[in-house]
């Protein structure tokens, strides 16, 4: 989730520092931990970048204050690929005479491959990032055609992955092109000036009039002059709008809240968790590793330790995990996994999931399970924090921040997560077991579109929202999968709205919650596929019918085709087909649209629920 800034203006503009560093102070709310510039100016590119905060880079720039230019890029970077530091912070470089400069979100799934390909040709390398390798590329191509744009054309096509690049270079001043495929770009368009960057927020202090481009595009831009090719050369128009909010609500993209800005996140979330994930030979990786696979295959016992929708995402890990490598998986609550003296061992791995990396009573678990002798793996979705420094390995999301105290996308990009690391388990033990995980992978790079498509249909789910505003109790009910997405259901609903909300193992009714069911009661239930094995699509249809015989209201997660639950169910809300183990990265997503909408109804802040902190570090 880095922030990107292009700027182009007149030839005697002095502001382009200006315009970039302001973009980048707007962009802040993305999330970073570095910064940097690129300016065009008397023959060369001049370059800043400092790891931390905006702060240290405007300390840098005042204190060898640069030209004045009319062309600059700047970039705010999340960390994937080498730690935050200066080196590693953007622009990168390319070629030996530094005239040209790249920034980039996303990430390049077969830098490896490319980069040893220039090492071997003679390329010098200075950070550990895959951008570098692009920057190298974009140089050599274009000391052959001697045009920005058609290098860019070029060396796109070269590349795997998720990625938004921008570009200048000291012998085209008054350029900037940029790139994109599976990441944002928008261009603003000024007079006289234009910019481009990852949202509106980046531009929007100097124009509402912006311009969409598409998947697998290049966007040139020059003081007075855009334009826009497909990837093979196709010349495109990009479709204009006019931004009809300020800059101010710029900063969550345009939506009320941050919470809603990160619901409709996800499929970015997930699709940037997915990405990077294999080797030039097609096998998973995991991010960082200090473990050997002969360790990992001698596995017996996979522990997953986490607290709160962290534990959920592991409880729906376990099912699939257990799966696809037939090896046993227990889900502890960290805060109480070190005080009931745990049975575990070296040949024990011991998984955490931290959206923040310092959560202390997770910290604490993986802290006690390292001294008993167990592998660790982390979880994490911010890089070089405190839990996967101490594990063994680690397994970033790439959700980007998450600044609303209630966690949405983070819970999609830990399941996402988990399923990596389930399915690479099964890739080391090889077999049918490989083949499986290769079948699930390919699925798994299709959810990000259904969930797109899913929160597009979204309507019904908020005037349900509306119309419940004065609700006091919501029950939620899912088996197997569906189980532990009804718990994180309920868990949003006490975060935001206050009111009582209990997510049961549908199986249970019979044993004990039935006696909370009385005429009006709102239930939601998360209906497995027809797919399902053992029956478990039947049984819960049957659930249904209990309960809505004895007066509940019956709100059902079913998937598209599925009448069976048409006749026992007061509302019926749609999610696309799906493999059974992944449905929960579906099925959650319109519990968490019901839970902001209700929440919003009541009047109650959102992003800030009263008595939480995002992240908890103190046991």
């Amino acid at each position: 989730m880095c922030g990107i800034v292009g700027y182009v203006g007149p030839e005697a503009s002095e502001k382009a520092i200006d315009v970039v560093m302001d973009g980048l102070g707007r962009l802040e709310y993305r999330g970073y931990d570095s910064a940097g510039v690129a300016l065009v100016t008397d023959g060369t590119v001049v370059t800043e970048k400092r790891a931390g905060k905006l702060t240290n880079l405007r300390s840098a720039l005042a204190a060898h204050p640069p030209a004045d230019s009319a062309t600059a890029i700047g970039h705010t970077r999340w960390a994937t690929h080498g730690g935050p530091t200066d080196a590693n912070a953007h622009p990168h470089r390319g070629g030996a005479d530094g005239k040209l400069a790249l920034v980039h979100n996303g990430i390049i799934e077969n830098f490896h491959a490319l980069k040893a390909a220039l090492l071997a040709d003679g390329a010098v390398f200075t950070s550990e990032t895959d951008t570098e390798v692009v920057a190298h590329l974009l140089d050599r191509a274009y000391c052959r055609t001697g045009d920005l744009t058609d290098a860019m054309r070029e060396v796109v096509e070269r590349l795997h992955g998720a990625f938004t690049l921008l570009a200048v270079h000291a012998d085209s001043p008054h350029t900037v092109v940029g790139a994109r495929r599976n990441s944002p770009l928008v261009v603003g368009l000024g007079e006289g000036e234009n910019f481009l960057g990852s949202d509106v927020a980046a531009f929007i202090g100097y124009t509402r009039h912006a311009m969409e481009l598409g998947q697998d595009q290049i966007v040139t831009i020059t003081p007075d002059t855009c334009s826009v090719i497909d990837f093979d050369g196709t010349p495109s128009d990009g479709k204009a709008y006019e931004v009809t909010w300020d800059a101010a609500a710029a900063e969550k993209g345009g939506y009320a809240t941050f919470m809603e800005k990160e619901i409709h996140d996800q499929p970015h979330a997930v699709r940037d968790t997915l990405f990077g994930r294999t080797d030039e030979t097609g096998r998973l990786v995991l991010d960082e590793m200090s473990i050997t696979e002969d360790e990992l295959r001698s596995v017996t016992k996979i522990v997953i330790v986490a607290c709160g929708t962290a534990a959920y995402a592991g409880m729906v890990a376990k099912y699939a995990i257990e799966r696809w490598t037939r090896l046993p998986v227990e889900v502890e609550l960290a805060h109480e996994f070190r005080y009931r003296d745990p049975v575990i061992d070296h040949q024990t791995l011991v998984v955490s999931i931290s959206q923040s990396g310092e959560t202390m009573d997770t910290l604490m678990a993986v802290r006690h399970a390292t001294h008993l002798g167990a592998r660790t793996v982390s979880i994490c979705n911010t890089h070089g924090s405190t839990i996967p420094r101490e594990s063994d390995a680690v397994l970033y999301t790439h959700a980007g921040p998450e600044i609303a105290v209630a966690s949405t996308k983070a819970f999609l990009a830990q399941i996402t997560a988990s399923y990596i690391l389930g399915l690479y388990l099964a890739q080391l033990r090889g077999g049918e077991y490989g083949k499986v995980a290769a079948e699930v992978l390919t699925e798994l790079h299709g959810i990000p579109d259904k969930i797109e498509a899913l929160l597009g249909s979204m309507d019904r789910v908020e005037e349900i929202a509306y119309f419940m505003s004065d609700t006091r109790s919501v029950l939620f009910l899912g088996r197997h999968v569906g189980f532990p997405v009804a718990m994180e259901g309920a868990l949003k609903l006490k975060e935001l709205a206050y009111i009582h909300a209990e997510g049961f193992a549908a199986g249970e009714l019979k044993h004990g919650p039935i006696a909370l069911i009385e005429p009006g009661q709102p239930v939601f239930i998360v209906v497995p596929s027809p797919s399902s094995e053992h029956g478990l699509h039947g049984k819960v249809v049957s659930n249904i019918q209990e309960i809505r015989a004895r007066g509940a209201r019956t709100l059902v997660i079913a998937e598209e085709g599925d009448e069976d639950v048409v006749p026992f169910a007061d509302e019926v809300i749609r999610v696309p087909h799906t493999s059974p183990l992944l449905a929960p990265l579906l099925t959650v997503v319109p519990l968490q649209v019901f839970a902001l909408h209700l929440s919003t109804a009541k009047g109650l802040d959102v992003d800030q629920p009263r008595n939480l902190a995002k992240s908890v570090t103190v046991e």
